[in-house]
């Protein structure tokens, strides 16, 4: 019985005599990642040395500093729809007004460290919208392509990948693909496009919030460029219209689009446009024309 009323008094002297702590302010999380329209929790936790009602105050950082919380109200855009406990605030249905940096600011006047703050970070993740997509509705065989998908709304930036035919399009592998896809940008790029490559095409924008989104499919044919028969017919009938004196843009209108095919002899085209060149001389009339243009005297 004497030992147990030493022992209090100890205990008592050693619990006066051992230093409080100051005001002291924490967070379980700096960085709070939340999807529109969700709400937020920012969290605030605090120790005092004495002051048992600390003021606090949560204000929002950018070009100024705005109050978020202060002298026991919600202030501006926050009132209404955002919440306290302790100190630890809820904003409710964030959007990305909402987004940047907080900081929450303890003060107790009656301790020795007065003031005590800490910093809370709030992203606002932003699903994907249906991508922008240009496809074009035809290109000819042998050139370079490009179709574009975009997405300019969603955080963080949107990946994205391409169909055909509803099929999925795998990014190639090797150097000699007929086709690239920059799964950021959201180009794809034929470098020599081929018959095979008509079809109906469409992109997926993903960014790991909310729902994958998908653009309209859109056809895009490809036509043969003008070939060598093609050309070579055309030509040669050129070169006939040419011979019965029949000048006609239409010929000309065919030399000029062959220009282009590497498969015509440019001999065949040289040829077909010196034709061209020749001073039109209508033919001499026969004997018996004259006498539907002329009248003689008997």
């Amino acid at each position: 019985m004497m030992g147990t009323s030493l022992y209090l008094p100890v205990v008592i002297l050693l619990m006066q005599c051992s230093p409080s702590v100051p005001v002291t302010v924490t967070t379980n999380r700096h960085k709070v990642e939340v999807e529109e329209h969700k709400d937020a929790v920012l969290s605030c936790i605090f120790y005092t040395e004495k002051d048992q009602q600390p003021r606090i105050e949560w204000k929002k950082k950018g070009k100024d500093v705005s109050f978020v919380f202060y002298g026991g109200k919600f202030r501006g855009p926050f009132e209404g729809r955002a919440t306290i406990e302790g100190a630890t605030v809820t904003l409710k249905k964030v959007t990305q007004e909402d987004a940047g940096e907080y900081r929450c600011e303890i003060s107790a006047p009656k301790d020795s460290v007065s003031l005590g703050e800490t910093n809370v970070t709030l992203k606002v993740l932003v699903p994907p919208q249906t991508p922008l997509c240009e496809i074009p509705s035809s290109a000819v065989t042998g050139s370079v392509v490009q179709l574009s998908c975009r997405d300019q709304h969603s955080i963080p930036p949107a990946t994205y990948s391409w169909y055909k035919d509803n099929q999925p399009m795998n990014p190639p592998r090797h150097a000699n693909a007929t086709y690239l896809i920059n799964s950021r940008t959201g180009v794809l790029e034929f470098k020599s496009v081929a018959k095979e490559d008509t079809g109906r095409y469409s992109c997926l924008a993903s960014n790991g919030v909310g729902l994958p989104k998908m653009c309209e499919a859109k056809h895009m044919t490809i036509e043969y460029s003008h070939s060598k028969a093609w050309c070579a017919v055309r030509v040669h009938e050129g070169m006939l219209l040419v011979k019965a004196h029949a000048l006609t843009p239409r010929r000309s209108f065919w030399i000029s689009q062959c220009h282009g095919a590497a498969h015509i002899s440019s001999q065949t085209l040289h040829r077909a446009e010196d034709m061209s060149n020749v001073n039109y001389i209508p033919p001499p009339q026969e004997p018996q024309d004259f006498k539907h243009t002329q009248s003689f005297m008997l």
